[in-house]
């Protein structure tokens, strides 16, 4: 490999070579002094810069949870229609009828309408004037960036709105609904209904007697088989990493997937984990949530999706300003019997 050695100092077009006049035109090189002159530039062209943007570490699992009906536009709240029916008699023997009846069961209807609250999601990100262009100079886009940063803040705003609600706003979510059945889990060998003490036999009697008293309240319709199961990550892990016994290859997790109720009766039953069932029961226990995942149960409504509205200069801050808003809606419970709540299965219990 060739090797620079004392080939001379350089001005713009002029080399000089050691011991001789300037060359015009020659190719321009350098010597100690000149290297040494140059050790920034040659710092900055020899670093490798990672093209990789390392964003904050953060979790959101709200659109595996929950149906998200998208359209509706800029209102106020949701409205869901149910009906009941009755009919003179029941249902029973009411309609059977004698020889020499004279009338017939009349059926009624009921008709009622849910409200739910909706509401506005509004943020705006900044960029200064000279951040613009230096952003061309180092070839990133900062307006990338921060829209970054705008769907990160709006996609964590939705997790809690779905989990937990705004307590602000007097709303709740899928783990503290105040009209769903809430009780504990049973005790287990141990005295008490910590899964990390319990064996797998009474683990799946939780579960499944979370599921069929769930179904239960539904009437067992078949419909409202319960499919969704919540559990705080601690419990969901143990789950999945501990066998059965010690020479079983099976974990409790796939013991429990090959055992329930709902996979019995034709259901698809899912078991996830979720940050928000951390220390939600009662006493600060961990909680397990059983519902029916589907949208003529409960649903959330994006009303209008995350919109990037408008953007403007402003001169007097010397940035051009941007806003994105959205129209979303709190969670909509229809049935609340079809979710329970299930707690000390975990924490202090």
């Amino acid at each position: 490999m060739a090797k620079f050695q004392n080939m001379g100092t350089f001005d713009a077009g002029v080399v000089r070579m050691p011991g001789s006049d300037p060359v015009m035109g020659a190719v321009p090189t350098m010597d100690a002094a000149g290297i040494a002159s140059g050790g920034a530039f040659l710092v900055s062209e020899l670093e490798k810069r990672d093209p990789m943007i390392r964003k904050p570490l953060t979790s959101v699992t709200y659109p595996r949870d929950i149906v998200i009906q998208s359209g509706g536009g800029w209102v106020d709240y949701v409205s869901a229609m149910s009906v009941s029916y009755g009919v003179t008699g029941g249902a029973g023997s009411g309609p059977v009828q004698a020889g020499g009846s004279s009338g017939l069961p009349i059926v009624q209807a009921s008709v009622d309408k849910g409200i739910y609250k909706a509401h506005v999601v509004a943020l705006a990100l900044r960029i200064m004037f000279q951040d613009m262009q230096r952003a061309n100079f180092i070839g990133r886009s900062i307006d990338q960036l921060l829209q970054d940063g705008v769907r990160m803040t709006y996609d964590k705003h939705n997790d809690q709105n779905v989990y937990v609600g705004l307590e602000e706003y007097g709303t709740t979510g899928l783990i503290n609904n105040p009209d769903a059945t809430e009780t504990t889990v049973a005790d287990g060998a141990s005295g008490n209904g910590n899964w990390a003490t319990k064996t797998p036999a009474e683990i799946l009697a939780d579960v499944n007697t979370a599921l069929t008293t769930t179904w239960a309240q539904a009437g067992y319709d078949l419909d409202a088989i319960p499919n969704h199961i919540l559990l705080p990550y601690e419990e969901y892990t143990y789950i999945l990493n501990t066998p059965v016994s010690d020479l079983a290859t099976k974990s409790i997790y796939e013991y429990i997937m090959e055992n329930n109720i709902t996979n019995k009766n034709g259901g698809d039953l899912f078991i996830g984990a979720t940050q928000w069932c951390k220390g939600a029961g009662t006493g600060g226990t961990d909680r397990m949530v059983v519902y029916v995942n589907h949208e003529r149960f409960l649903k959330m409504d994006e009303l209008v999706p995350l919109t990037r509205s408008m953007t403007a200069p402003n001169p007097t801050e010397f940035c051009y300003d941007t806003a994105y808003c959205a129209n979303v809606s709190e969670v909509q419970v229809m049935y609340p019997q079809t979710i329970t709540y299930w707690d000390q299965i975990g924490g202090d219990t």
